[in-house]
Parts: structure tokens; sequence; C-alpha cells
């Protein structure tokens, strides 16, 4: 069975250039095609890997899971066990503010779910986002995205949603009584690794504080140690009043969060009742999976060797075509003139063994960011795979 053909045939494509490279299994930092060829996954499936692929224990805790119960009923009905573990855990490691879990399907219906929250919390329906910003691709998520380019071929979307520029002081400013949310990045993703400046996101948090803004934090790409903490919004002095969670919450299952204070997520069970509801949200084998994935992270304490680690892989990227590399954490964006430059140099470390990909509002920056598990020596490799690929490219 051809199924590189039967893929571009049946399966939706989202580009006219998928990779298309027939994947057999995957362990640790590393994945296999059909042929036996071994590739490193330098971005971990996009933030979901944080502990590699397919680690023993949440493999052994899908299974086990997936032998006593699967989907038994909609979402917030049924005790199930897996869900309530994992949000027990999860809060442990938050804020006492941040202690009531919603479970999702993914980052971006995380997103839909905390903005009609804060909408019900506050009564209001102005929503401030920023220019450059992801926060997923459903309507009122997009609505939110911080590109015009993304968001033209489906407009009318949201009303009352403006976008601002990410560490302005006019940002700051714009926050009004007539506010239900802001919604922010602690580290913008898809613009390429743009880091706030700790002392604008006290002054955000501040000014929502002030006149009684939902804070909303999407760490869906940056949770889970990313950046060197559990959290980034750890390493900034502020607290969010939702967090909305994805990618690596689900060990590599199907899972997202949106997380804030009980009493204002006792909003959604009345007028009307089932203000907010999924049927696979919460999935019982994707929270078992996502328990044991973080329970793996915290023994292991990769986290604390993150910060290391970063300076140890950009040390070794040194290049007169690299441009400029901006890093939070084990979360790369390595900068070359062009998208076309950056897209052959992709294309080269492909070919010889290395997954990466460019960011969505930086087409010129190529993305690192490897399963927190790597060691040194893989780090290194990752480097040399990336300066033969320019040296091949004839990237000047």
């Amino acid at each position: 069975m051809n199924y590189r053909q039967l893929f571009l045939k049946h399966i939706a494509q989202t580009s006219d250039a998928p990779i298309a490279i027939e994947m057999q299994r995957a362990h640790g930092i590393y994945m296999f095609d059909v042929h036996g060829k071994e590739y490193i996954d330098g971005i971990s499936g996009f933030s979901v890997a944080n502990i590699g692929h397919s680690h023993p224990k949440v493999v052994s805790a899908v299974q086990q899971q997936a032998s006593e119960y699967m989907h038994l009923i909609v979402y917030g009905e049924f005790i199930q066990q897996p869900q309530v573990a994992y949000a027990k855990l999860l809060t442990d490691y938050l804020p006492t503010t941040l202690n009531c879990v919603y479970f999702t399907n993914s980052g971006a219906e995380a997103t839909e779910g905390a903005m009609k929250l804060a909408k019900r919390v506050t009564g209001r329906t102005k929503i401030l986002a920023f220019h450059n910003a992801y926060h997923g691709s459903t309507q009122g998520a997009l609505s939110i995205m911080g590109s015009e380019y993304w968001r033209n071929a489906y407009r009318p979307l949201l009303p009352e949603v403006y976008h601002l520029t990410y560490g302005s002081e006019a940002a700051i400013a714009a926050i009004d009584a007539q506010t239900a949310c802001v919604v922010v990045e602690m580290v913008q993703a898809e613009a390429g690794i743009v880091s706030a400046d700790n002392a604008w996101l006290q002054a955000l948090r501040a000014q929502c504080t002030a006149h009684g803004v939902m804070l909303i934090a999407d760490e869906i790409q940056s949770g889970f140690g990313r950046t060197g903490s559990l959290w980034a919004f750890e390493q900034t002095g502020i607290v969010p009043d939702i967090l909305l969670l994805g990618k690596a919450l689900g060990g590599g299952m199907p899972l997202g969060a949106f997380i804030a204070d009980k009493t204002h997520m006792e909003l959604l069970t009345h007028n009307p009742v089932l203000g907010h509801i999924t049927t696979f949200g919460g999935h019982p084998v994707s929270c078992a999976a996502g328990k044991a994935a973080l329970e793996v992270l915290l023994e292991q304490q990769w986290i604390k060797w993150v910060k290391e680690k970063e300076m140890y892989l950009k040390n070794y990227l040194q290049h007169p075509a690299i441009k400029t590399i901006r890093s939070a954490g084990l979360w790369m964006a390595v900068e070359f003139d062009s998208f076309e430059t950056n897209y052959k140099v992709i294309h080269q470390c492909i070919q010889h063994g290395l997954i990466t990909d460019w960011f969505l509002f930086r087409s010129q920056a190529m993305r690192i960011a490897p399963p927190l598990c790597i060691q040194k020596n893989e780090l290194k490799k990752i480097a040399g795979i990336v300066l033969q690929s320019i040296i091949d490219t004839g990237v000047e």
C-alpha cells in the first residue's frame, strides 16, 4: 500500500509542501521512518514531547487506563479518577488561585473556554491581544491571533478584539474598565521566541488588577519546563487569573486545559447551565498519560538543567549566516537573512536527520526545541547538523 499517495489523496492538507516522511516509531529524542532512518526530533513535535517520545511510564499509563475504561460520558458528569488525579497534581504545582482545572481536547479549545469564562466573570466583551500572538486557529482563537494574514480569509470574526504591540506602554494604557481580558504569552512563540520584559508584565498585571480585568496567560507552548521553570510565569513575578495549557500537557496524547479559581469556574454551571461543555475533553487516557509525563518530568529534574543546556547549544551554533539567536530555555529561534535561506537550511537538516521548522510570524527563523531529556552530546550533534546544512546550501 502506497501510504504517501493515500496521505496526499485522503488526508486534508494544511500546506502544499508537507514534510511527508512516513514515520514508523519514536522513542526518546528520536523518530524512525519506515526505511529505518533515524531523525532527531528537534522541535519535540512542536513542544509536545517535552519528556521525549514513548516514555515507558507514559506508555504503561495509557495501556492500563485503556484496559479499564476510555470514554464514558460527556465531560463533567462522572467522577473519572484520571481527570481528578491529574487536576490535583497540576494544582499542587500552581499558585493557590489557580486551583480548578477545566480539561479540553487542545490548546485552542482552552483559549475558547478562557475567553468565555472572562466574559462571564467580568460581564464585559472587550478583549485585548497582541500582534504576532498565536493562541490556536478555531474561530475565537483566530480572532485574537496577531496576524491579519491568517485572520483575513475568515472574517467576520469576534467583535471588540483589539491587537496591541507586545511590550509597549500603549498596551498597558489600553486596559480599562470596559476590558474583559488580556490574553498574553509570557514568551511569544510564533513571533520567534520574543520574551517580554518582566517589568512590563508586572505593569500589565497591575493594570488588569486595577480595572478588574482577567489576565489570561497562554503557556500552551512555554509550559512544562520549556523555558527553565515548570511555568514561564514563575520567572516574571506575576500570577495570571487564567492559565492556558496544552501541547506537553497530555504527554503525547491530545489534551488542553484552562485553569482558574474555583469561584470563577462555578459561573459556567448556571445562567446557562452547561455554560461550557465538551464531549471528549479531559479524555481519561489522555489524563493518565499527562499525569505520568508530568511525574516523569518532576522526578528526572530535567528542568534544572534547561538553562545550562540552552547556553551549551547556543555556544555551538556559531556561523556568519546566523544573524541572531533568541532563546528562552530549550526553545530557540535561529534567524537567517530570509525565509528562502531558512527553508533551504531546514530542508537540508531534515536530509541529515534533524527535524526542525520555521515560525509562523518569523519565517526567516528556524525553530529548535528538543525534548528536555536531551543530553549535551546530542545537542552538539544538533548544532553540527545545522552548521553542516548551512555549508551544504552554500549560505554565506
